[in-house]
């Protein structure tokens, strides 16, 4: 009997998969860039983080055309691009907003939460993205807000970085419960992952 071939990882990538890695490769540099940020306090590492983040969603919007393009698809390029989204609009945008202050207590759990919430849409849609496009080949709708939307968080961290409201200036302030903090600004990341983990339906352009 002759042996199957072990799964060649290199040679079954497609040309679009490169930009998915392009992708965790921008967000990877967004989480370097906090870490210098926090190391230096020079606030220009928390703008190359930020600005790190539309960068990977250009990477994530192309290699889904590419892969049309292509018509060159498969079930890995689908687990690379969840891997590559989970740390360009899940973990980085968790870690700037760190970053810029949201060290307490609850922000952690606060944090944590989103990034859950992250991981599990975009396994939910692993698994229900054939029911979704209705025996198609394109996905009809999201479930939920796509983990991309978490740019829009990003922005308001670059907005208050602008102005110098990070650390003890934080938009909003900081409060005390039960001897542990929390940063009321942190509450849009909640109201993120929740949106995130919705049954709402978004149409997919």
């Amino acid at each position: 009997m002759t042996r199957p071939k072990p799964f060649a990882m290199i040679r079954e990538f497609h040309l679009a998969d490169w930009f998915t890695l392009a992708n965790a490769f921008a967000g990877m540099g967004a989480l370097f860039a906090v870490m210098s940020y926090l190391q230096t306090g020079a606030v220009v590492h928390i703008f190359y983080a930020c600005a790190l983040i539309p960068v990977a969603l250009v990477f994530d919007v192309l290699d889904g055309r590419v892969a049309r393009w292509r018509q060159q698809t498969s079930a890995m390029g689908r687990e690379l691009d969840s891997l590559a989204d989970i740390i360009s609009f899940g973990v980085a945008p968790a870690a700037i907003a760190y970053g810029c202050g949201m060290q307490g207590l609850y922000d952690r759990i606060v944090l944590v939460f989103f990034v859950a919430c992250g991981v599990s849409r975009l396994a939910r849609f692993n698994i229900t993205a054939e029911a979704l496009s209705e025996g198609g080949d394109k996905v009809k709708y999201f479930e939920g807000t796509p983990i991309p939307t978490s740019l829009v968080l990003v922005m308001v961290l670059a907005a208050a970085a602008a102005q110098g409201a990070i650390g003890e200036q934080l938009w909003l302030g900081r409060l005390e419960l039960g001897g542990f903090y929390l940063h009321p600004l942190v509450l849009i990341y909640a109201v993120s992952g929740s949106l995130m983990v919705s049954r709402i339906r978004i149409p997919k352009l």
